[in-house]
């Protein structure tokens, strides 16, 4: 192992709630993108864009490229697992699926890092109050979302259920990896970013032709704000978070994002706000400090 987690901190649980408020915005970006340019080209455009910001800073610092074949190998899985395998069935399910749906599976994922962490880490142990932080975030997810998710599971959608399932599973998986790469941040998201590129860009082409280059200016606007911030930016928080603080702590902040969707949705929509959300806030941000009691002391 290339480092050693310590417990979160203030600035750390602030880095959370920042990254969970980029995140909650993908899914309107997604949304408003996927109809023109389709799942596979929105995430291999979505890559290209995070990768050329990144790239500018990783030549000005140099890269750092893995020093042997077992690290490429990482990098590569990594990129599959961390890009090419969820942006792509995201995008996919929610041509489909509403968003409570979405964020009722994707609040999965805490209970699967907190697992994995124990099983493959050897400083990232399932303890009470983790397990206590991660129940208490879902029943957060659970009022937000309220019955009407639980009575969308199944049916005709079902695929795209699992897809969204399959993503929060390879989050889980790369969020486990990206501990084992001995590279900063920013320019192991560049490398991440390159590699899931060209896998992405080939398939696009192999299974959907030549891109849509006519795009209207809301879709263009949106998939350069999804390429800049939940991507780009949106990786890098959640590199450095995961290497400080560990995968299970870390994904205690994915229960904020359908909180904070629905605020955005209020702010951007004019949406009512109704005082469950505030109830959701509260039972997200008491799991997040309680599991913060068990993690490591630095």
């Amino acid at each position: 192992m290339s480092n050693t987690i310590s417990k979160p901190t203030t600035r750390d649980l602030l880095l959370m709630v920042i990254t969970a408020i980029i995140w909650a915005s993908a899914f309107v970006a997604i949304k408003v993108v996927v109809v023109e340019t389709g799942p596979l080209w929105l995430a291999a455009w979505r890559v290209a864009i995070g990768f050329a910001v990144l790239l500018p800073y990783a030549i000005w610092r140099g890269f750092i490229w893995p020093q042997n074949s077992r690290m490429w190998v990482l990098i590569c899985v990594a990129s599959l697992f961390n890009v090419v395998l969820p942006f792509f069935f995201i995008s996919w399910a929610e041509q489909t699926i509403d968003a409570g749906v979405t964020s009722l599976l994707m609040g999965t994922g805490p209970f699967l890092a907190l697992f994995g962490s124990h099983v493959f880490t050897s400083d990232d142990k399932l303890t009470a109050p983790k397990f206590i932080g991660v129940l208490l975030g879902f029943a957060g997810v659970l009022t937000i979302v309220g019955g009407d998710a639980i009575s969308g599971l199944g049916g005709q959608t079902i695929l795209a259920q699992v897809a969204v399932v399959g993503g929060a599973l390879c989050y889980t998986i790369s969020g486990l990896m990206v501990r084992r790469i001995d590279i900063p941040p920013i320019r192991l998201g560049c490398l991440v970013f390159g590699s899931g590129m060209i896998i992405l860009i080939g398939a696009a082409f192999i299974f959907d032709g030549t891109p849509n280059m006519s795009l209207s200016t809301t879709v263009l606007l949106s998939l350069i704000y999804l390429g800049v911030f939940p991507t780009a930016i949106g990786q890098i928080l959640r590199f450095t978070l995961i290497k400080r603080v560990g995968y299970a702590a870390f994904a205690l902040a994915l229960n904020l994002i359908p909180v904070i969707g629905v605020g955005l949705g209020a702010l951007l929509l004019g949406e009512v706000i109704t005082p469950r959300i505030f109830i959701a806030l509260a039972l997200v941000l008491t799991g997040l400090f309680v599991a913060r009691t068990g993690a490591p002391k630095t």
